[in-house]
């Protein structure tokens, strides 16, 4: 007879004889060694991460978006038995479930709400790989990336933008200040004495010279 210690956080698969047995819980259990085999569990939580990879949007145009999992084995035995390699099996449902949504998202809208693009993952994902025994807590985009053609098209385009803005503010400006000025002209022209009044301010203002010409004559008086 053999003794194995189970951690608090693992579980142990046991097969005797080629045939799946219990699955020995945290403790110290006794075992045959020769007819048994045993394969330890762990159950803690773990980070998956998926590169970026290329994919197309709705609009025919490419992107590289790569994502984390947070997931957990939660039947120990199903885990181990359902597939040679469990955790490839995720790691391509993940890869699926961001291509579905990749190319259901115009590319403009991917990047003005990255939370519309990560939407539903968690829930597609979890449903993929239920049969695997693992609980998967959630899946979140983590990058998305642009080609170089790409990010040199959207900085130009937000070149163009500042500088469009940038003009239709000066427009303003500029139209702003000739509304003010004709509206200068209009009460000055209806108003005669409010330019001799205006005179006598500037006039008034220290370092300032008038220059007055005398009806009739050909000479200025300052």
């Amino acid at each position: 007879m053999a003794k194995v210690t189970v951690m608090e956080y693992e579980r142990v698969v046991t097969y005797r004889d080629g045939v799946a047995g219990p699955v020995l819980g945290p403790g110290r259990h006794t075992y045959r060694r020769r007819r048994t085999q045993l394969f330890p569990v762990d159950l803690r939580p773990r980070l998956l991460t998926v590169p970026g990879q290329e994919l197309l949007t709705a609009d025919g145009l490419t992107v590289k978006v790569s994502a984390t999992v947070r997931w957990r084995v939660a039947e120990p035995a199903t885990f181990h038995a359902a597939a040679a390699d469990a955790l490839e099996m995720l790691y391509a449902a993940v890869q699926a479930a961001l291509r579905d949504r990749v190319t259901g998202l115009a590319l403009g809208d991917a990047l003005r709400d990255r939370a519309a693009l990560g939407e539903g993952l968690t829930a597609t994902v979890a449903t993929a790989v239920e049969a695997l025994g693992v609980t998967v807590d959630a899946v979140d985009v983590k990058d998305l990336m642009l080609g170089a053609e790409l990010r040199r098209a959207y900085a130009e385009t937000a070149l163009a933008t500042e500088r469009a803005r940038a003009e239709l503010e000066r427009a303003r400006g500029e139209a702003a200040a000739l509304r003010a000025l004709a509206n200068t002209a209009r009460l000055l022209e209806e108003h005669p004495a409010l330019l001799h009044l205006r005179t006598l301010q500037a006039a008034d203002a220290p370092g300032t010279t008038v220059v007055l010409r005398a009806p009739g004559s050909g000479s200025d008086v300052t």
